[in-house]
Formats: structure tokens, sequence, C-alpha cells
């Protein structure tokens, strides 16, 4: 805005110059014209004067008397028919008929006239002036002029002087007459635009933006509290969400997007970097075709669900939502279900074949007298075994649901092991492995069952799984956040590869080993489980040949 009025006021100066500049050139040359009209009339009357009283006698000592009277101009004297008597610059036999000159047919009828005839090159011109003698003949004066362009050419290097200096004053003028008029704009508040004291003209405007900005300012405040809204919904969102246009390029996400694909923010806008694996572009092309879509992804070891709704506006794709869902635990919760129902089909076969098959002998009478007692022991076995497997089984899923009908109360945990010592004490006799429990009195608040089944299972399991005289050692005691309860045995240890998973449901690491010990392969799911619902921690550390050490960390909150 500057630079226009700058501009403007620059052009406005120099127009008002260059017509000023001529108008006044122009008056001037008027001016000068008429002088040199009355002038040449006034000496027309002079001479008109003499020549009547002197007669043509007037002219014979004219250059020599009379030249001061003459100067410059031209004297002509002719005959009512246009005759030339005398010329005081040609030799009036040299010159034609003047009676068609206008000057002097004017003056014929009028008594005096005048006329003005340029040169060929226009740059001089003749001011002609004729007055008509008593005696019918004509006296005629005439003068050179200069025409304004002669003046102008003669006058170009002041003039442009001049200019010159009125166009280096009018640039600094109109520098500072522009600054002058924008400084109180750019000054203007638009913060508080009704306070600002300005040219009166804005009012109006400063008005308009005033309630402008209110409207924008709701409009905002509204819009703000929208994304808000929308922010503190998407990103406590558990789902990735990601939006896109037709282009696939990336509008607005949200945290867990980005944390599920293990991802930094993009600093390309295009979704297809986000992630280059073939089922995410399969989803994003389809979507964007205008199908909704879904896939299952897995991307290091970890299985998601991509779930993409197309968007239209009149009938037409403009973008799409996608929804990111991490369904890996849901997965693996399959996958142990599946597990789950086939070992548990497998252990559960396995008692009642035996069952079925004594039953079936003793049934058809081929069973010998003696054989009968061995029968019925290894049908009440099995059915133990199967009894066992079902409690274990029960437990499982009770501490699954969260589904415990037992009331939480004060647990020593340091006592509790002591119990489940005596307990398997005989067990420990058979192998002649010593226990040695360490530690003090240490108290939880949890479920008493649950916590015996835990100690149990593992103190039963470092007899199962240790060496011939060794020894298990348990340790109870309190830390500054809790208890801890570790159970060390010097067994036969558990390789890493399976340290991982031997806390599964009826994983095993040596079958046939297990299968000669005994149990039903739920005893550590139990622990871990239990160690869940007591929102304790559960560790493992193992060596080969060396033994194994488990410590459940108890938090007192």
């Amino acid at each position: 805005m500057n630079k226009k009025i700058f501009r403007s006021s620059l052009l406005t100066v120099c127009l008002v110059l260059a017509a000023t500049i001529a108008l006044i050139m122009g008056l001037l040359f008027h001016f000068f014209e008429k002088q040199i009209q009355k002038e040449l009339a006034n000496e027309a009357g002079f001479l008109a004067h003499a020549l009547e009283n002197e007669g043509a006698g007037y002219f014979d000592s004219f250059d020599n008397k009379n030249n001061r009277l003459a100067g410059n101009n031209r004297i002509t004297w002719i005959d009512e028919n246009g005759t030339v008597l005398f010329d005081s610059r040609a030799d009036v036999s040299e010159l034609d008929n003047h009676a068609d000159r206008d000057e002097i047919k004017t003056a014929m009828k009028e008594g005096k006239g005048m006329s003005t005839r340029y040169s060929k090159t226009l740059t001089e011109k003749t001011v002609n002036y004729a007055i008509r003698l008593s005696d019918g003949s004509i006296l005629r004066v005439s003068t050179e002029q200069y025409t304004v362009v002669t003046i102008l050419m003669g006058m170009l290097q002041p003039i442009l002087f001049i200019m010159f200096v009125a166009l280096i004053l009018t640039l600094v003028l109109s520098a500072r007459v522009s600054k002058a008029i924008i400084e109180p704009i750019n000054k203007l508040d638009l913060e508080i635009p009704e306070n600002n004291d300005t040219y009166e003209e804005l009012t109006p405007l400063l008005r308009k933006i005033a309630d402008q900005k209110e409207t924008i300012g709701e409009q905002l405040a509204d819009s703000r509290k929208k994304q808000k809204e929308f922010n503190l919904i998407t990103e406590n969102m558990s789902e990735g969400f990601l939006v896109i246009d037709a282009d696939a390029n990336l509008l607005t996400y949200n945290s867990a997007a980005l944390n599920l694909l293990e991802i930094t923010p993009p600093a390309d806008r295009s979704v297809l970097l986000l992630c280059r694996a073939k089922e995410f572009r399969g989803v994003i092309s389809d979507v964007l075709s205008g199908i909704k879509a879904e896939n299952t992804m897995v991307r290091e070891e970890r299985s998601y669900s991509l779930i993409a709704n197309p968007v239209y506006e009149k009938e037409s794709v403009i973008g799409a939502v996608v929804v990111i869902l991490d369904i890996t635990e849901h997965e693996k919760r399959d996958m142990l279900r599946r597990e789950f129902t086939a070992n548990v089909s497998h252990e559960l076969k396995t008692p009642l074949t035996s069952i079925s098959g004594f039953a079936e002998l003793m049934k058809a009478g081929d069973v010998l007298e003696n054989d009968v007692t061995d029968f019925s022991k290894s049908i009440y076995d099995e059915a133990q075994r199967l009894i066992t497997l079902v409690n274990d089984i029960i437990k499982i899923s009770e501490l699954d649901g969260q589904s415990i009908p037992y009331e939480k109360e004060t647990v020593d945990l340091y006592e509790l092991s002591k119990e489940v010592i005596g307990r398997l004490e005989k067990e420990a006799d058979k192998k002649n492995i010593t226990f040695h429990l360490i530690g003090g009195r240490a108290e939880i608040i949890g479920v008493h069952k649950i916590l015996e089944e835990m100690l149990y299972n593992l103190c039963d399991n470092a007899i199962k799984y240790n060496k011939e005289n060794g020894t298990v050692d348990v340790l109870v005691n309190q830390t500054g956040d809790g208890v801890n309860v570790i159970v060390r045995d010097t067994g036969i240890g558990i390789p890493i590869s399976h340290q991982d998973r031997v806390f599964e449901r009826f994983y095993r690491v040596d079958k046939s080993h297990s299968k000669k010990v005994g149990g039903t392969g739920l005893g550590l799911a139990i622990v871990k489980h239990g160690a869940l619902y007591h929102h304790a921690k559960l560790s493992l550390e193992s060596t080969v040949d060396v033994g194994t050490v488990v410590t459940i960390a108890f938090s007192k909150k």
C-alpha cells in the first residue's frame, strides 16, 4: 500500500508539474503575442500618421533617419491595387502583388487587418498588421516571432533541470507523504479495533473488523473445544486411528497408531510410508477405491487387525478412516485356548482309556480273581489322576475368570511355606532331598487357598525335577515394597529355549521325564495365574544341571 500511494503521489505531482509548465508557457506566449500585436498596431498608427503628413518622401531617407523607429520590424507600403510601393527589406520590383494577402484584404474592407503566417518548418511565424490610409493605400508593419516549439527547444535545458529538481523534491515529498499516510494505519491495534484513533474514514472498516474478530473468536473457541474433545477421545483410544485423503496423504492420527506400528511421526505425508507391509498397502488401496477393507497384519511377532472405511462426498471417495487394533493377545488367547482344548482332550483321554479298558476286562469276566485287586488299584489311580486334572482345570478357569470363591485375608507366607514343606516331606524323603526354610514372618493380603496352591506347586516341582540327595531352599523375606518368596532347587534345570514357555498350560520340557514323575502339566500355569491375581511379579532363572530359582515378588499395595 505504501508503494501504491508513493507511485500515485509521484505520478500526480509529475502530471500537475507538466500541466503547470505547459499552461504557464501557453499563457506567457499568448500574453507576449498580444503585446506584439499591440506594439505593431501602435507602430503602424505612428507610421501612417507620418506618411499622411510627409507623403512618399517620408521613405526616401527612411533607412538613415528612421531606422531606429523601424527596428527589426518590416514596413511595406502597398497601393490600392496591391502593388508594393515600398518595402524596408526587399526590392519592390521583385515582390509580387499583395492584394490577395489576408491582412491587406481585411484592411481594404475594414480599415485595418491582421494575420499570422508560419514558416515551412513551423519554427517561426510572421505577424502582420495593416492599416488603410486616406488615399486608399495600405501600410503594413510585420514582425517575426518564435513559435512555442522553438521557445521550448530553446529553453529545453533549463526546463529539464527544473523538472529534475522538481522530480527529486517530488520523490522525497511523496515518500514522506505516503509514509505519513500509512503510519497511522500500520499502528492500528487490530486486537482492539474500536479503540484506534485514526482516520474517520476507517471507522466503518474498523467496526466491521471488530465484529468479524468477535465472530471469528467465537468460531475459533468452538473449533478448539471440538478439537480438544476429538483429541481427548482419540488420544485415549487404545486403537490406532488414521485419517487419510484421496491421495493417501495423512491428515490426522493418534499416538496409539504410532505406538502400535512402532514408528515416529512421519516427515512425509504419505500414509504408505508409515508401513510397507503388503496387507497394509492392500487395505489402503481397497478403501481408496471405495471398498470397506479388513485384514490382519503380522509385524514383528505382533498381530494387528486393520479396518478401513471410505469417506464419500457426492458419491466420490475423498478419503478414508483406518482403525488399527492390536489383537496379539487375542490371537495368543485363541492359540492357547486351542492348545488347552487339545491338551485337555489328550490328558482326559489317557486316564479314561485306562479306566475303560480295565473296566471292560472286568465286565467280560476275563480277569483272574488275583488280578481284580490290581485292576481296581489301577482304576483308582487313574480316577485320582483324572480328579486332580479336573480340579487343576477348575482352578485355572477360576483364576482366568477372576471368579475366586474365597475372601482375601492376611496370610503369613513364612508360616504357609512351613505348612507346605511339612506336607511334602514324605515325597522329599523318597529322593533324600533336604528342605531349608529361610526368613521370618511376612504377611500379605491374599487368598489363602491360592497362595497355598502356588507354594505347593513350586515346592512339588522342586522335588520332582531335583536330583537325588539334592536340596530345596525356600526364602521368605520382606522388602521395602513388599514380600519376596524364592524357591531354589539343585535340580536338572531348564534350557534357555524353554524358559519362556514353562508357565504355559500343559507345557513340558521333557515329556518322557514328566510322564515318569507324573503331574498334570498345570502346576506352573496355576502359579502364573495366581501371581497375576495377586498382582505379583513372577520371574525364573535356571541353569541346566545346576538348578532353578523361581521368585514371586508380592507388592504391599
